[in-house]
């Protein structure tokens, strides 16, 4: 069992550190992910995106991507089960990594295009020692602005799992309606109805490299529905 006290100190005392490096990002937070969808943006080289995920069962994950070299991200996150509310017997579960190349910047007529690898999962169940989302896995993913300013729509294809082979669909947008707050939406994990999600949102932008998130998961999927909150910081090293 570990100590949720000494694992809130360990945390904190980790962004404290890298946040002593950090200079405050003088432009706004790159979309590297609308909800769940990734987008084909990335962040620049020597920049840190810090992101804490709060979710069901108590459950909450850090997330940490650096921009090591032009156009590739590289970063890790950890998850805890039950880290919020009145349970002491809260689960520290395995690390997952991610990575993201920018192949294309895009043209007036043509996408962005990024490939990439998401290992991050969510809805953990203690008693069955499953996850009720499957890791993104490998994936390709397309943005571009379309119709008005301000609205960027992303779209691509996963292989969440080597050993299965199935190939899974999605698509999202986010709609920057003013400097400081945009709504989001999205359909993941297309392959069929059953498994797919439809997730909605919105992004306060406090400033511009700190931004507030909210967001309902697996909407009409009954006991599955799930709402988050999430803070993502941007800094320079």
């Amino acid at each position: 069992m570990v100590s949720r006290k000494w694992l809130l100190l360990i945390l904190c005392l980790f962004f404290a550190a890298a946040g002593s490096y950090a200079q405050e990002y003088d432009g706004y937070a790159p979309e590297t992910l609308i909800i769940d969808v990734p987008t084909a943006n990335v962040l620049d080289k020597y920049q840190a995106s810090f992101l804490t995920r709060t979710y069901a069962d108590g459950s909450i994950m850090e997330s940490l991507d650096f921009g090591v070299i032009p156009q590739i991200n590289i970063g890790f996150s950890l998850a805890v089960y039950e880290f919020i509310g009145s349970s002491d017997d809260i689960k520290v579960l395995n690390p997952d990594f991610q990575v993201k190349w920018k192949l294309f910047d895009g043209s007036l007529y043509l996408p962005a295009i990024a490939i990439g690898y998401d290992g991050r999962r969510y809805g953990y169940d203690r008693h069955s020692k499953e996850y009720m989302d499957d890791r993104k896995g490998g994936y390709i993913t397309m943005t571009r602005e379309i119709f008005t300013p301000g609205l960027n729509a992303s779209a691509g294809i996963n292989l969440s799992d080597f050993d299965r082979h199935d190939i899974y669909f999605f698509l999202g947008a986010s709609w920057r309606l003013t400097e400081w707050f945009s709504l989001a939406g999205e359909w993941d994990n297309i392959n069929n109805m059953r498994d797919s999600r439809l997730n909605l949102g919105a992004h306060v932008y406090i400033t511009p490299s700190l931004v507030l998130s909210g967001a309902a998961r697996r909407i009409g999927r009954g006991d599955e529905n799930e709402r988050i909150l999430q803070l993502r910081y941007v800094t320079n090293f």
